[in-house]
């Protein structure tokens, strides 16, 4: 088992070798919002899985809504918009030392995690990390959160961190 840096943060079989005696995680997806949200979900990929050899992709979800039956779709954010996002991040990837791409994939809000596990699933991500959002644990129960959400959904393992400057707490039994 590999243990970050961060606290609480454990990762298993990081460092157990797969066919081809390499590293187990060498895809990992990185969702992010915003190119500041990319700064956790980067930093704990690279201590993760080290800087050898190891490919991130850095995925914006440019959501769209249907405002009424029948016409096309609403979208909050002009394309530029949403391919600038993750281009802005991709300097902070090569601060780490890892390789990127970067992809934008669009989505109904409601399809946003089903989205993140099919693009993980397409490029064949060993590993989805992404930012969790504080707050109240009523609030994700009644609303859900995407995270939550890509873990049911992915094929792969999915590893939620705080966003920088953030805790989350531990779930108690």
């Amino acid at each position: 088992m590999t243990v970050t840096r961060e606290p609480g943060i454990a990762v298993p079989f990081a460092d157990t070798p797969v066919p081809g005696d390499r590293p187990g995680f060498r895809r990992i997806l990185v969702p992010i919002r915003s190119p500041d949200h990319a700064v956790g979900p980067l930093a704990v990929a690279a201590r993760v899985c080290g800087v050898v050899n190891v490919t991130v992709r850095l995925v914006h979800v440019r959501i769209y809504d249907r405002p009424l039956r029948g016409s096309g779709r609403f979208y909050p954010q002009a394309r530029s918009e949403a391919a600038a996002i993750p281009d802005e991040a991709l300097p902070i990837a090569w601060a780490y030392g890892l390789a990127a791409t970067t992809a934008v994939i669009e989505a109904r809000r409601r399809d946003v995690a089903a989205a993140i596990a099919r693009q993980a699933s397409v490029w064949r991500a060993d590993m989805i990390v992404m930012t969790r959002r504080p707050g109240l644990a009523i609030s994700r129960l009644v609303l859900g959160s995407v995270p939550d959400q890509v873990m049911r959904e992915a094929n792969c393992p999915v590893l939620a961190v705080p966003p920088p400057g953030g805790t989350l707490r531990a779930a108690t039994s």
